[in-house]
């Protein structure tokens, strides 16, 4: 089968095109021919080596397809032929993969697979950010950065809809349009003005109830100054880079803040869990509630392509791989 697999960490120059064997599903595990993958941070964060794995590595954290065959020990109601979407798993970056089943889902059959693909990793983030990292309620104001990116959309809509007061950073007018689009109230252009100023102007002065910030280096002190007293930073992300070290006493000048870094994992630990995050989000994508936007769309031989462009800030909303 094809595969996208590196042999060591670095640029997107590394990721290779490969035939491997197709594999086989050992125990409680079944092989799924894959439909799409979802491209997301996390496999630059892989490929360049700041989260390890052994090599040689097929990368690839989320996708969608159908089943192909089950290992032994399967018993929760899978087929073959049935529809199935899975994130948390490496290996996606493939025409096959091999999932636990405990982490598959169903698809609905009213939703395309590679909508399924493209909406689990950053739908069941944005679900955990606005529904337990900060429990957001209507009248609450959140600050939304990256707010075009995957996840910054797909926010972006779940806190509309729960009726808090969305402002969203974005670099471009054309960005600006489609954070508007998903329910963005104010829209701040960062290459334009300071955000964490026209933050504050905007809240009159009061701040934020939180700040979701995937950016990490170049926003993170900014971001403090832009949330209210006893405020939290969810810090979920970090696409210019790792946070430098600071001193803690800053938390407490600013108003007592809190700060987290989140991870999907950790909310999505027991098998009830799971399927309540992911039920949630496949329903309100099937229901038309939630909107993903899917504009680039790659090959699976041009991986190295769609990698660079979620680097160079070049997108918006979802990238996909397609076998």
């Amino acid at each position: 089968m094809k595969a996208i697999q590196i042999s060591e960490t670095g640029s997107a120059d590394v990721l290779n095109l490969v035939d491997i064997p197709k594999p086989t599903p050992g125990e409680g595990k079944v092989l799924v021919k894959v439909q799409a993958s979802g491209v997301n941070f996390i496999d630059v964060y892989f490929r360049e080596g700041r989260y390890k794995a052994d090599l040689p590595l097929v990368l690839g954290q989320e996708g969608a397809g159908t089943v192909e065959a089950l290992g032994p020990d399967v018993n929760n109601g899978l087929h073959p032929g049935d529809r199935v979407a899975w994130c948390g798993v490496l290996g996606s970056y493939a025409e096959y993969a091999v999932v636990p089943a405990s982490q598959l889902v169903h698809v609905p059959d009213a939703v395309d697979l590679k909508v399924a693909a493209g909406v689990m990793l950053q739908g069941m983030t944005a679900h955990y950010l606005s529904h337990s990292t900060f429990k957001l309620k209507s009248g609450d104001a959140v600050l939304v950065h990256a707010a075009a990116g995957g996840v910054g959309l797909l926010l972006t809509q779940m806190a509309t809809r729960i009726g808090a007061h969305v402002i969203a950073t974005v670099s471009t007018r054309e960005k600006a349009a489609l954070a508007r689009e998903a329910g963005a109230r104010d829209v701040i252009l960062y290459t334009e003005c300071c955000f964490d100023e026209e933050t504050r102007r905007l809240t009159d002065g009061r701040g934020v109830d939180v700040v979701y910030d995937s950016v990490g280096k170049t926003t993170f002190e900014r971001s403090l100054n832009c949330l209210r007293p006893r405020g939290l930073l969810a810090l979920y992300g970090a696409s210019s880079g790792a946070v430098p070290p600071f001193d803690l006493i800053q938390l407490s000048t600013k108003g007592s803040l809190f700060i987290t870094r989140p991870a999907l994992g950790h909310y999505i630990h027991t098998r009830q869990e799971l399927e309540r995050r992911a039920t949630d989000v496949l329903e309100w994508v099937e229901r038309g509630q939630l909107k993903l936007h899917m504009e680039f769309i790659y090959p699976l031989a041009r991986a190295a392509e769609a990698h660079r462009d979620l680097e160079e800030r070049r997108t918006t909303g979802k990238l996909l791989l397609v076998t």
